[in-house]
């Protein structure tokens, strides 16, 4: 009993949290004609609620695509088909056609907010804490403190509850797939998962390791036995699964391509804003998008995204536990995020989860990593006007995870699991005495938070130089990148080695 009060507790100190960051602003609050992400998903209400299905996707004298059009797999609209209809109950202007353009009233942000903490009720928090109770091994406490240091993850937070969208949604649905594999239910998490891409395209940053652990768990039951039987289950439900999410599109092949088409805007090229990856920071030094053709870009892009993940997918492929499995869905999303094509600013959040997922084995390491993911989106954030909630809610998380998983205290080389670093630097470097690498990455802990801490100040303090107005937002990714980098480095050593793993227990 005390156990499920602690859980609850958690949550409900995680739902305050939320609900706090929420009386702040928004994506394009009151910034016409266009206003921003708030706008989008109200509007795509508006459309999927007023206008057959043949239409949400085709640019027609009702649906005019330049305003926000729907550029988000069918799930995502039929849920901004259910809001629609509810918020057609509480108040029909709300989205009505055309007039309800960017429409903004207290109430109705009391509504819009109150649609995103529904479904991180209904779907994110519960998978939290399921994971945390069956997968995450240890005693209760630790299990607890878990629960609420990942439900207490700023990143997450400041864009669904100030920025506004839904990446509670498909995160959740994708942790509900990593529960699945992890307790043995391959189709419930195969289900969950293909919910999860067909609500959001970018959730395809976990799609490899997905596919990996579940062929490699069929070859290592055999194929001609019930491996083949397990991959027949998995197929047809992840068939079945998609069927069914794109039933009212499949009568018609021009529906289905120009959803397509819509959910991969490749016409936008490489990269748009200033975002923590390869791209924008090679492009400081060389202009990318004026050397090279858009098709060179994407090629390039994609050969260095697939040579980025290779290794960790064929780890993967032949040893399919939960611990490697965990440890992929981090290097691939991180490989996508780094260098895959037209990658926004929070798409850091799809590597942050499976991070999440790693905050009770290599504490420090992972509260590094998600304190870098949300400063790297400052930038973002200073722009919605969320600067008070950005430094409340990173502080709070800082103090309470390190406090809590001591993560300061569980930094020697072995608790860190840097053995393969010793290893790789001998092999190298011979001569190099031994390095207690646990100590220097405390320190790059400590320095680098007093770093974020000061760009941040002076982002917001201090005029830029009139030759460089992107002064600081350019330091900010590059930052980042450098950061998220040798975090790449790391997780792919960590899974490439056979150090041992408490969580490598559980396997298929």
């Amino acid at each position: 009993m005390e156990n499920w009060s602690l859980v609850s507790l958690s949550v409900l100190l995680a739902l305050t949290a939320r609900w706090a960051v929420s009386f702040n602003s928004y994506s394009g609050a009151g910034k016409p004609p266009m206003f921003g992400d708030y706008e989008a998903q109200r509007h795509w209400q508006e459309v999927t609620y007023n206008l057959p299905v043949h239409e949400w996707y085709f640019n027609t004298t009702e649906n005019d695509l330049n305003y926000w059009g729907l550029d988000y797999p069918p799930l995502t609209a039929y849920h901004s088909g259910l809001c629609a209809y509810v918020a057609k109950l509480i108040n029909p202007e709300w989205v009505e056609l055309h007039t309800s353009r960017g429409y903004e009233s207290p109430a109705h942000k009391l509504f819009m907010r109150a649609t995103v903490l529904v479904a991180d009720i209904l779907i994110y928090i519960p998978a939290v804490v399921v994971y945390c109770l069956y997968l995450v091994e240890g005693t209760t406490k630790k299990k607890v403190t878990t629960i609420f240091c990942i439900l207490l993850y700023p990143g997450l937070i400041l864009i669904d509850y100030g920025h506004f969208q839904y990446n509670g949604v498909s995160l959740g649905l994708a942790l509900w797939g990593v529960i699945g594999l992890g307790l043995g239910w391959d189709m419930l998490g195969s289900l969950a998962f293909t919910l999860a891409l067909n609500y959001k395209q970018m959730e395809l940053y976990h799609s490899l390791p997905f596919f990996c652990y579940l062929l490699g768990k069929c070859v290592k039951h055999g194929l001609t036995g019930r491996g083949l039987l397990l991959l027949v289950k998995v197929a047809v439900t992840v068939l079945v699964t998609f069927a069914l999410c794109w039933l009212p599109f499949l009568l018609d092949s021009r529906q289905v391509l120009q959803v397509v088409h819509r959910l991969f805007p490749v016409a936008r090229g490489l990269f748009e804003d200033k975002v923590a990856n390869a791209w924008c920071s090679l492009n400081v030094l060389l202009k990318i998008k004026t050397l090279m053709t858009m098709e060179t870009q994407l090629s390039l892009s994609l050969v260095l995204t697939v040579l980025a993940v290779l290794p960790s997918s064929i780890k993967l492929f032949s040893k399919p536990t939960l611990w490697q499995f965990k440890l992929a869905l981090v290097n691939s999303s991180l490989a996508f995020f780094l260098f895959s094509y037209q990658v926004h600013e929070k798409s850091i959040l799809l590597p942050a989860l499976p991070v999440c997922l790693l905050l009770s084995d290599v504490p420090l390491v992972a509260i590094y990593f998600l304190q870098v993911s949300t400063f790297s989106m400052l930038p973002l954030l200073l722009k919605d006007g969320l600067l008070l909630p950005y430094a409340v809610t990173s502080l709070a998380f800082l103090y309470f995870s390190v406090t809590l998983l001591s993560a300061l205290q569980r930094s020697t080389d072995e608790q860190l699991r840097l053995q393969p670093y010793h290893t790789f630097l001998g092999s190298v470097l011979p001569c190099l005495p031994r390095l207690n690498l646990g100590r220097i990455t405390k320190w790059k802990f400590v320095v680098s938070m007093v770093l974020m801490a000061g760009l941040s100040v002076g982002s917001v303090a201090l005029e830029p130089p009139a030759r460089f107005p992107d002064l600081f937002p350019v330091l900010v990714s590059f930052f980042s990148f450098l950061h998220f980098l040798g975090f790449l480095i790391y997780f792919n050593l960590l899974q490439l080695s056979e150090t041992p793993a408490r969580s490598g227990k559980k396997s298929s």
